[in-house]
């Protein structure tokens, strides 16, 4: 199993105080950033409160059975009816698409994702069989009966473009940070050295039912029974952390800020070989990857 490298409790970046003056069921990071918890991952809302009928963002769509959570937090923080002008993924995986086809049709919204994400988007491929063998913990060990099949968004589709920018969240730029999935991408906001890091990163055991139940904040490597390709998951840390963000929002697990998060984020990136890759695995010895096509699965 690998390790973790432990995070001062201190370093959270919600506030329990400032999200019980609000009642949207968001946890506020930034003034236009704030984030849902649903089950056992995070969908993240950017725009500022009481913005209004397409005046905000979804990254990622959560697990299957969360539209009610997400729809009941949209109407609350922007206010009664109002849709997002588009969902923006960091990945396809099942807990980061669960409700994007409801959502997306319901709203009549753009779905904005990397062009390596496309397949699993668009109905053509299935992401690779979990690995069970890695990680240890009880969602580890679960894992082979986490769905794999693609999702079909085909006709609201949109590709990122390839100058960094995303369309829809003006000040912000992607960057690609493969490794748990071919085309998975952060989102970056210089201004304020926010970081969404989607599954690039985390900060929870995810393997664990019980760190995922507890939420203490430590910084792990992705979630390893879906991680396809260790070395370009260590590049993609290593890179977010030359960044030297104030914030991060990762998908599972609590938001980290400040010079302790940073701290521990070089010393996931110095040492990640040691702490995030498991010793022995299917996708550690025979890693699957875009360019050769292993990274996707004929659909079931």
């Amino acid at each position: 199993m690998a390790q973790q490298i432990p995070v001062d409790p201190k370093a959270r970046a919600d506030d329990p105080v400032r999200d019980a003056e609000r009642d949207d069921s968001t946890h506020a990071i930034t003034g236009d950033v704030a984030y849902r918890r649903l089950v056992l991952v995070n969908a993240v809302f950017v725009g500022e409160p009481g913005a209004g009928d397409r005046g905000w963002v979804l990254v990622d769509a959560g697990v299957m059975g969360g539209k009610g959570a997400i729809t009941a937090a949209a109407e609350k923080r922007f206010g009664a009816g109002a849709r997002p002008s588009a969902i923006v993924l960091t990945h396809g995986h099942f807990d980061h698409v669960g409700v994007l086809e409801d959502l997306a049709e319901e709203w009549d919204v753009p779905v904005f994702a990397h062009a390596l994400e496309r397949p699993y988007l668009d109905g053509s491929a299935a992401y690779p069989a979990p690995d069970p063998s890695v990680g240890g913990g009880l969602l580890g060990r679960l894992s082979p009966l986490f769905p794999t099949k693609p999702v079909d968004v085909s006709a609201r589709l949109q590709l990122l473009p390839e100058d960094g920018s995303v369309p829809p969240m003006a000040g912000w730029r992607w960057i690609h940070t493969p490794g748990h999935a071919p085309g998975h991408v952060s989102f970056w906001r210089e201004s304020d050295r926010t970081l969404i890091v989607g599954d690039a990163f985390v900060t929870t055991a995810q393997e664990s039912a019980y760190a995922v139940a507890l939420q203490e904040p430590e910084l792990h490597g992705p979630p390893m029974y879906l991680t396809i390709d260790w070395g370009a998951a260590r590049d993609s840390v290593r890179a977010l952390a030359a960044l030297e963000p104030e914030r991060v929002i990762t998908g599972h697990g609590r938001p980290l800020q400040g010079a302790e998060m940073r701290r521990a984020l070089q010393a996931l990136a110095a040492d990640f070989d040691r702490v995030a890759v498991p010793k022995h695995g299917r996708y550690v010895e025979a890693p699957l990857r875009a360019a050769d096509g292993s990274a996707y699965a004929l659909p079931d």
